[in-house]
């Protein structure tokens, strides 16, 4: 690829408690310093949701000292690629900024046991993201 500089990625969903959180430590984890990664949310929660915590401790993932964030425009402007799941139309659009919708169910007041197909979803569309986004090299 051309251009040699770190793309960057945000994750916004409603809350910043669930999905977004999840979505950032994947990438995060599977990056490394390859991405610079982001999530936000349009309301942020006061927590990460507990369960999606304990679905992440599961795969080796800690999330546990996560805050959700809320969602500026600087964080947007700052994104090569803004992926939103479920926060509708008050995520700003700028112009050059590639926009996905992932459409997930939310985990917001579900166990684990729900989560964990959310977990592994997120998952799969994370590494297929990082292989569009990241040249590809064995080491």
């Amino acid at each position: 690829m051309p251009d040699t500089t770190t793309p960057s990625v945000l994750f916004v969903c409603v809350h910043n408690a669930g999905r977004s959180q999840m979505a950032a430590a994947f990438l995060t984890h599977l990056a490394g310093d390859r991405v610079q990664v982001r999530s936000a949310g349009s309301a942020p929660a006061d927590t990460v949701n507990p369960a999606v915590v304990e679905a992440m401790a599961e795969v080796g993932i800690d999330i546990a000292a996560e805050v959700p964030k809320v969602l500026t425009a600087e964080a947007v402007q700052a994104s090569d690629v803004v992926i939103t799941m479920g926060c509708g139309d008050t995520c700003p659009v700028f112009p050059g900024k590639r926009y996905l919708d992932w459409q997930l169910p939310d985990p917001a007041g579900q166990g684990v046991a729900a989560v964990r197909p959310i977990r592994d979803d997120i998952e799969q569309r994370v590494r297929d993201l990082l292989a569009e986004i990241t040249p590809t090299s064995r080491t």
